[in-house]
């Protein structure tokens, strides 16, 4: 994406928070179009397929209707959004019983290498193994990969440190080759 493009969508975000933050309905409605779909993605790669995820969701948007006046930063809208849906998650996770492990969570805080060169899978193996590593580990790699966050961005979505995200994202493609070779080994 050139850097015009980038800046004009930079803009146009900005426009569509300011234009919330003062209540305009026909906003909120971009910012839903805009986020819904990715929030919900993420969340279904946290929570599950099932309609738990789409509940959790809504509790997102309710958050966000009423706490995005208290935003300071328009620029700091997506991994605003994020925040609060990974934080209905995790929420929601140590209600079912299934709260995220913090050992997985804090593996290291050392700097993992950079990310390593892999080769290209299929889609529908990805999502599968997805599903079957851990929430803390699917967590970090949705965002990175799917959402396309950066590791800052992601360290302010989960609250850690650039370190511990390299860290985070390391072991969970780690853990994400792991399923993928154990599939292709059941095949």
């Amino acid at each position: 994406m050139s850097n015009d493009h980038r800046l004009k969508d930079e803009l146009s975000e900005h426009l569509v928070v300011l234009r919330c933050q003062v209540g305009e309905e026909t906003a909120f409605e971009v910012l839903f179009e805009r986020y819904n779909g990715r929030l919900l993605y993420y969340l279904r790669r946290m929570l599950g397929t099932s309609g738990l995820a789409e509940d959790v969701l809504q509790s997102v948007w309710l958050k966000v209707i009423r706490k995005i006046g208290m935003l300071e930063e328009p620029r700091a809208l997506r991994t605003w959004l994020y925040r609060i849906a990974h934080n209905e998650a995790v929420q929601q996770l140590r209600k079912s019983g299934r709260e995220i492990a913090l050992e997985e969570m804090e593996e290291t805080l050392e700097a993992a290498p950079e990310e390593e060169e892999s080769r290209p899978l299929d889609t529908a193996r990805v999502h599968m193994a997805l599903d079957e590593i851990s929430p803390a580990h699917r967590a970090v790699l949705t965002l990175r990969f799917m959402n396309d966050l950066s590791y800052t961005e992601i360290a302010r979505v989960v609250g850690c440190s650039v370190g511990t995200i390299r860290s985070r994202i390391h072991y969970a493609k780690r853990a994400l080759r792991k399923q993928i070779e154990e599939r292709e080994y059941e095949r």
